[in-house]
């Protein structure tokens, strides 16, 4: 049976600290995650973080080009749920909204 563990992220660094945790600490291979905008327009997350903002300021000003126009989404397929609560740790660490689980069974088809 394989897992898929999905979450939103407010912000495109939440989610980038994430997957890294996920592949630095925990060990998982970075082909077995996705990122992408929840919704169907490009964007960083709901509110700016990270690169998003000015860092040659003490405290950044309002940015105006980064499209805000969504949370960001990022899934993790595992083989078997043992590292299901790695992922879930990660995943609460940097504030993860609408965490899902979906168990799928092995695909036996090739076997006739």
């Amino acid at each position: 049976m394989t897992v898929t563990l999905s979450a939103t992220f407010d912000t495109r660094r939440e989610a980038e600290m994430t997957i890294e945790r996920l592949v630095q600490q925990f060990d998982l291979d970075r082909a077995a995650i996705a990122v992408s905008a929840a919704g169907n327009e490009n964007s960083v997350g709901e509110e700016q973080a990270g690169s998003d903002t000015r860092s040659d300021e003490p405290t950044p000003e309002s940015r105006d080009d980064a499209p805000l126009n969504g949370a960001i989404a990022v899934s993790v397929a595992l083989a078997d749920a043992d590292s299901a609560s790695e992922v879930r740790a990660a995943f609460a660490e940097f504030h993860a909204d609408d965490v899902e689980e979906d168990d799928q069974p092995l695909d036996n088809s090739s076997h006739a």
